[in-house]
Parts: C-alpha cells; sequence; structure tokens
C-alpha cells in the first residue's frame, strides 16, 4: 500500500521529500506493531551522520566557485582545447562538464549553467538546438564521476562506502566518458557538417598560458583527493576546506569575488541544502520500512536463484538502475536502493566502489531522459529545445554510454585500479 502511496504522490507532483514521508507513515500506519514515534526517531537519526556534512559545505563550495571567476577560466581553457576539432564548442562543453566535476558536484548544476553560457553560442556557431542541447545534458553525466560528486558522498553515506575511495575510483571513468562522448560528437559533427569553430590547434605555448590562468581552478580536485586519500582531511573537513579555498582564491587570486557574491552564494545554497537534506530525512522512515521487511536479504535469495555469476548480477542490476532512474530523481534512486543493492553486490562478490560509479552514471543517466529527466528539462527550457529533438540528438549519445558501462561493469579494474593503488 505505501508502495502504491508513493507513487500515486510522485505522478502528482507532490515533492519528493514530502511523497517519502507520506509513503512512510502509511507503511507504520499498516504495521501498528511499529510505534509512531519510530518513524520520527529515523528521521533524527538519518542526520547523525559526520560524513553527511560533506555535502552542504560542498554545494556551498560549488556555488562560491561559480562566482569566483573560477568557471570563466575553464571555459577559456576548455575552449582552446577543443574548439578546432570539428563540433567547435559541442566539445568545449563535454571537456567543461569533466573540469567542473569538481566543483559543481552536480549533473543538473552544471547542466543549466552550461546551457545558460554555451547555448546560445553553441547555436550561433551553427549546431543545431537539439544537437546542443543533448551534447550539454549527456555531457553533465562526467559529474557523477569526477569528485566531489554529490552523488558518490550519498552512496558512500547509504552504503557504508569509503568516499575517498570513490572519488578516485571515478576518475578514469569519468576520463573514457568524456573521450568517448567527444568521439560520437565528432562522428555527428562530421556527419551533420558543423564546422570547428576555431581554424588551428594551438600552439604549447598558447596551452601553457591557459593552464597558467586556471591553475587554481585545476588545482582544486588534485588538492581534494591528495588530502582526504592521505588523511589530511575527513570528506566533512575537505568540503569545509572547499568553501574556503574558493574564496580565497574568488577573493585574492583572481579578485572577483565580492560580498554580495558571498551573500548570494550563501541564499542559493541553503535553497538546495534544505532540500537535499530534508530527502534523505524523510529517506531515513522509508530505509528503516525497506529494513524492517528483509528486501534486501529477500532480494539476494530471487536474484542468486536466478544465476550466481556476479557479472550477469551487477548486469541485472544496472539494467533495473536504468529503469527505475527513467522514472525517479537520481537522489531519491540513491537513497532508497543503495542500502538495497549495496549488500546484495557484496554477497556476490562485487566490490562496492566499483558498483556505485556504475550505479551513478546509470541513475544520473536517468536525469538526461523522459519522463523526469530533470537535467533535461531544464536545459530544453533555457534553449527553447523540444523534447522530440532532443531526442533524436541524444540517442546517439545514449547507446555510446551505455556500451561503456556494460566494457566498465566487465572489466573492473578500469575502476577500482586508482582505489587499490594508492589505498
Amino acid at each position: 500500500m505505501s508502495g502504491v502511496v508513493f507513487l500515486i504522490l510522485l505522478l502528482l507532483g507532490l515533492p519528493l521529500a514530502f511523497t517519502l514521508i507520506a509513503s512512510g507513515m502509511v507503511y507504520f500506519a499498516q504495521n501498528p506493531e511499529l510505534p509512531t514515534a519510530v518513524a520520527v526517531q529515523r528521521m533524527v537519526a538519518a542526520s547523525q551522520s559526520f560524513p553527511l556534512l560533506a555535502v552542504p559545505f560542498f554545494i556551498l563550495a560549488g556555488h562560491v566557485m561559480n562566482c569566483s571567476g573560477i568557471t570563466k577560466r575553464l571555459i577559456h581553457v576548455s575552449n582552446l582545447l577543443v574548439a578546432w576539432i570539428s563540433g567547435g564548442l559541442a566539445h568545449v562543453t563535454i571537456v567543461l562538464s569533466a573540469l567542473m566535476g569538481g566543483v559543481s558536484g552536480s549533473a543538473i548544476a552544471d547542466a543549466a549553467m552550461q546551457a545558460r553560457i554555451l547555448g546560445e553560442p553553441m547555436q550561433e556557431s551553427g549546431l543545431s538546438k537539439g544537437f546542443s542541447a543533448a551534447t550539454i545534458t549527456v555531457s553533465a553525466l562526467i559529474t557523477a564521476c569526477i569528485p566531489p560528486s554529490i552523488g558518490l558522498i550519498l552512496y558512500g553515506y547509504m552504503g557504508n562506502v569509503s568516499i575517498g575511495k570513490l572519488f578516485l575510483a571515478g576518475l578514469i571513468p569519468g576520463l573514457l566518458l568524456t573521450l568517448v562522448l567527444m568521439l560520437v560528437v565528432y562522428l555527428q559533427a562530421r556527419k551533420k557538417g558543423f564546422a570547428p569553430t576555431q581554424a588551428n590547434p594551438p600552439s604549447f605555448k598558447q596551452i601553457l598560458e591557459a593552464i597558467n590562468q586556471s591553475k587554481w581552478a585545476l588545482l582544486f580536485p588534485v588538492l581534494l583527493i591528495v588530502t582526504i586519500r592521505f588523511g589530511i582531511f575527513t570528506p566533512s573537513e575537505a568540503g569545509a576546506f572547499a568553501v574556503l579555498y574558493a574564496c580565497v582564491v574568488g577573493r585574492f587570486a583572481y579578485r572577483e569575488l565580492t560580498l554580495s557574491d558571498i551573500t548570494t552564494s550563501l541564499s542559493e545554497s541553503v535553497s538546495d541544502i534544505g532540500m537535499i537534506m530534508l530527502i534523505i530525512l524523510a529517506s531515513g522512515v522509508v530505509g528503516y520500512a525497506i529494513a524492517y521487511e528483509q528486501l534486501p536479504v529477500s532480494l539476494t535469495l530471487a536474484v542468486t536463484e536466478v544465476t550466481e555469476q556476479p557479472q550477469l548480477i551487477l548486469l541485472m542490476a544496472l539494467a533495473i538502475l536504468l529503469v527505475v532512474g527513467v522514472v525517479m530523481e537520481g537522489t531519491i534512486t540513491v537513497l532508497l536502493l543503495t542500502p538495497i543493492l549495496v549488500p546484495l553486490m557484496q554477497s556476490v562478490g562485487v566490490d562496492p566502489v566499483h558498483f556505485g560509479i556504475l550505479m551513478l552514471i546509470m541513475v544520473t543517466l536517468g536525469g538526461t531522459t523522459p519522463p523526469v529527466g530533470i537535467a533535461m528539462y531544464a536545459v530544453c527550457n533555457i534553449l527553447n529545445c523540444s523534447t522530440a529533438d532532443y531526442l533524436k540528438a541524444a540517442l546517439p549519445l545514449f547507446v555510446a554510454v551505455l556500451a561503456l558501462v556494460v566494457v566498465l561493469a566487465l572489466y573492473p579494474p578500469l575502476v577500482l585500479f586508482l582505489p587499490e593503488l594508492l589505498f
């Protein structure tokens, strides 16, 4: 019954946090042996986590960095490096997504920001609306892998998985995703006759100058991983460091961050943090119901009766995540399914770090597809692009992403090489 209530309220457009609370309370009402006070206790308990402090810190850091001149410099570097390739600014948005993964930490934020900054110039350079919208939206998947992905932090918190290992594990898949998307965009641009926006590749001197101008922005992800790996900071402390780093760089290195910008960043962050934290609190109620019903154990037994091959079970789980991600917002998917799927993966010998990277790519991919594709709708609205044009242009990109996920699933060292080397 509670599942039916959840689906109905979700389809009616009720905010996700209240949908979760309502369906959770219906479950408690159906089970008189469970005191209602337990539901309140589980909501409070969901907030009592030190690693969870990383989420609001990184959200605030992302907003401050976007006001500090870092984004502008990353765009300059991206444009210089790849604008000479067929497809021009379409490649710029892909490279920028890879660089911005360490800044925004959010696929939706990255897609919306790039749509506002690069959407119109992409169309003026000759790229169609559908092609521009598809490239901006699907390339935002890269931020699911590159630290400090908010999704990886939530997955690590819900699945009791090392956030430091997840951050390292996401680097190679993020790089591969960048290269695969650039290859598809290049082939599509050549097929459609989209010309590059720069005639010649940049000189080595130009590249060095651009990197020097953006060195403080490019150094951030490196500092983040090094400080967590060597125990200098916990993930939560690294989030606080990220806020301080953004303020210092924006104020003293780039001299663009003002008190008004900081006030605006704080205001925007409060809204984002409030939304995410309320969802996390509400998920505590549903998470308790899932544990009480022993769903992870039941799912493990059901799946292992079909097959005991770890790779087949992993592919089945990813297929389920793709279907769920199409109809449910990514944050909710991570919060609800991580406690169920992580024990299943561990029981069949799949590394939870390996699974976490693949899970984040799949649920984020759902945000780029109808009917609940928040990133897709945000970009299409900004560019005034129809969903039909978007889907037509995005289909080759979807196929490429799914093919890469299958390769990563079947060959775990591509994901686990760095964590095993450095941890």
